[in-house]
């Protein structure tokens, strides 16, 4: 009589559904692969006592350009908050956010997302480093994956990076972006299906990509024309992507009026008081809503600097 033999080993294979297709059952509906697909939720930080006491004698210490009037930034964010809500928009908030870190309601510095989950970012100026920690924190609450936290000795924001389509993504290098922090995030967004990676320098008269230029519909890019890089340039009108030139240097610089939010395609939200860019857009189909944004503005910041995209529409190539 042979003798059975009970052979070890589980007796099962894993599944071979990939993380996209399972995420929305396991993680949540979280989605971005565009600065311009319908937008269904983002995450803020309301301002707290941390902007308390910025006066003329500190705010250079904290990287403003003016001293703040909390109670009135607060207002200010809690308009553009009810402007995402009419619009449909869910607005979470960071929770347990340190008492002692005035730039923390610049959110897009802290988070860029993609079709996967959130890259939880390392912002470059220390005063700044720490945030992410609650930032993450509240990601994880809310079933927002995080597919990379930036480490090792790079540093990256958020807003050094921008959706160009699911395929296609710029991402610039600067005072607030380093090699390693940009290699970092060019290797995740390669391994979700990202084929098209634009590498630019940020120049010295900007800290960000959105500070000359940003996405208000398909194939819509408005730039200021002086800081795009040729090579920037022609691979994005190679790719068929429309530039807009915004040439008015006081409304760009002082009136941040290319630090808006599209609420979908061709519908921004943007900082009042840029006349000359608002004819501009409306010009090439753009719809214009605008906020107050002047005490806010005073800690180098408007609408898109408070605000993390968590979930926008597809936008079809």
């Amino acid at each position: 009589m042979t003798a059975k033999v009970k052979v070890q080993g589980e007796r099962w294979f894993p599944s071979e559904q990939s993380f996209s297709e399972e995420m929305k059952d396991l993680w949540g509906d979280w989605y971005c692969d565009s600065e311009v697909g319908k937008l269904h939720a983002v995450l803020m930080h309301r301002p707290g006592a941390e902007i308390e006491g910025i006066t003329e004698d500190n705010y250079e210490e904290y990287r403003f350009r003016a001293p703040i009037n909390a109670e009135r930034a607060r207002y200010q964010q809690d308009a553009l908050a009810d402007v995402y809500r009419e619009h449909g928009v869910k607005v979470h908030y960071v929770q347990g956010q340190r008492t002692d870190k005035p730039n923390a309601m610049f959110m897009r510095d802290l988070v860029f997302m993609t079709p996967e989950g959130a890259i939880v970012c390392r912002p470059a100026i220390p005063a700044r480093r720490g945030e992410e920690k609650a930032v993450a924190a509240t990601l994880a609450s809310l079933g927002v994956p995080i597919i990379k936290t930036i480490n090792g000795d790079g540093y990256f924001e958020g807003a050094s990076a921008m959706w160009v389509d699911r395929e296609t993504v710029v991402i610039g290098t600067g005072s607030r972006t380093n090699e390693s922090g940009a290699a970092q995030v060019e290797a995740e967004l390669r391994n979700i299906g990202v084929k098209n990676i634009i590498r630019t320098q940020i120049p010295y008269g900007s800290i960000h990509l959105d500070g000359y230029m940003n996405m208000v519909d398909r194939k819509k890019l408005v730039i200021f024309p002086w800081h795009v890089t040729y090579d920037c340039a022609k691979q994005l009108l190679d790719a068929g992507v429309e530039l807009i030139e915004l040439t008015n240097i006081e409304e760009l610089k002082q009136g941040m009026a290319m630090n808006f939010v599209a609420l979908e395609p061709g519908k921004i939200v943007t900082p009042a008081g840029c006349p000359d860019t608002k004819a501009l857009l409306e010009d090439h189909g753009t719809e214009v809503i605008e906020v107050e944004m002047d005490e806010v503005m005073n800690g180098w910041g408007a609408v898109h600097c408070m605000t993390a995209f968590l979930k926008r529409d597809p936008v079809k190539l």
